[in-house]
């Protein structure tokens, strides 16, 4: 990792106890183990991906982790987090894993921080830590740190799930590497890609995922390895299969290429509609809330409540009088 922060005094004695299989690894050993006890890390999502990174590298001694998130704990949520417990459901994610890493490990410090990262904040925290974990569910938020990341020279660590598929990669344009717009130049569209709350996820595979990417962030503290700079690990949970995929830093790329547009930040909302107007002469689509809907139905208005989700869902629940069409089958019908 570039620009260590000074170290800190040795090792207490209950530290060397609590990470003695650490110092046991040439690669760690006390001089390690003292890196990680300075290095600051903030954590982007107090999620799914967030869960298993906050809870290993608490464990393996990182000494101040940032957690930011504005979500609270929902009962749907404890398939996968496991940060949390039934009792902490309509608590704020960042202070109920603040409680629960504090418990792991005293010896560190965690800092809850109960917002969503903006244009605003971004840049300020990005520049208070060592390495940036991508524990984000929206690419809104992931635009928005690589892009702080590029800004600032730090280590992003990528990591994103859907269905039974996962990826990892480590982003850092100050190392020669590639960013995220390396990869993915700009947003899709708003509402063409589906998250995993439409979606759904294995609940495991947060836990493999969000695996590699703490150890992807220990390798960048201690220096050791070979990260996954320029490279894309794919991880197929039904066939139990990892592939790689090179890639290399783009020369056009509008964050880290050689003649940069994105000199400063802003919300990926904006520019996603700035990027894909609506042509002048096309119909508005118009959205109405449950409530909404609820009052038409019960005036007796005559709708034709389309329900374009999969069978699967339809059987869970669904709106009396609705006729399903599954997305496969909407061109044909």
């Amino acid at each position: 990792m570039e620009d260590t922060p000074a170290l800190p005094a040795a090792l207490s004695d209950a530290e060397r106890r609590r990470y003695a299989r650490h110092l046991l690894l040439p690669e760690v050993g006390p001089e390690g183990q003292a890196k990680l006890k300075a290095a600051r890390v903030l954590c982007v999502g107090a999620g799914g991906l967030g869960s298993p990174v906050g809870l290993y590298l608490a464990a393996a001694g990182v000494g101040h982790l940032t957690l930011v998130d504005d979500d609270a704990v929902d009962e749907s949520n404890l398939q996968r987090q496991v940060l949390y417990d039934t009792e902490d459901v309509g608590r704020a994610k960042p202070e109920a894993a603040q409680a629960r890493l504090q418990r792991l490990n005293p010896h560190i410090r965690v800092e809850a921080a109960a917002e969503r990262l903006t244009a605003a904040n971004a840049l300020p925290l990005v520049r208070a830590h060592d390495v940036v974990i991508d524990g984000s569910d929206n690419f809104a938020t992931r635009y928005l740190a690589n892009d702080a990341c590029v800004l600032d020279g730090k280590a992003y660590v990528y990591g994103s799930i859907f269905r039974f598929d996962g990826q990892v990669s480590v982003f850092h344009a100050r190392a020669g590497g590639p960013c995220y717009r390396c990869l993915f130049p700009a947003p899709p569209p708003p509402g063409t890609a589906p998250s995993c709350a439409e979606g759904g996820v294995l609940g495991v595979l947060p836990g493999v995922i969000g695996a590699l990417q703490a150890t992807e962030c220990l390798k960048l503290i201690l220096g050791q390895g070979t990260p996954l700079i320029g490279r894309v690990l794919l991880f197929d949970a039904l066939e139990m299969e990892f592939r790689e995929v090179r890639l290399r830093r783009s020369t056009n790329c509008p964050a880290c290429g050689d003649h940069p547009s994105i000199t400063r930040l802003v919300d990926s909302e904006v520019s996603c509609a700035g990027t894909n107007p609506a042509p002048p002469d096309a119909e508005a689509i118009v959205e109405i809330t449950p409530r909404e809907l609820k009052a038409r139905l019960a005036a007796g208005e005559p709708l034709l409540l389309l329900d374009v989700r999969e069978p699967g869902e339809w059987a869970i629940c669904r709106i009396e009088g609705a006729r399903l069409i599954p997305p496969g089958e909407l061109p044909a019908r």
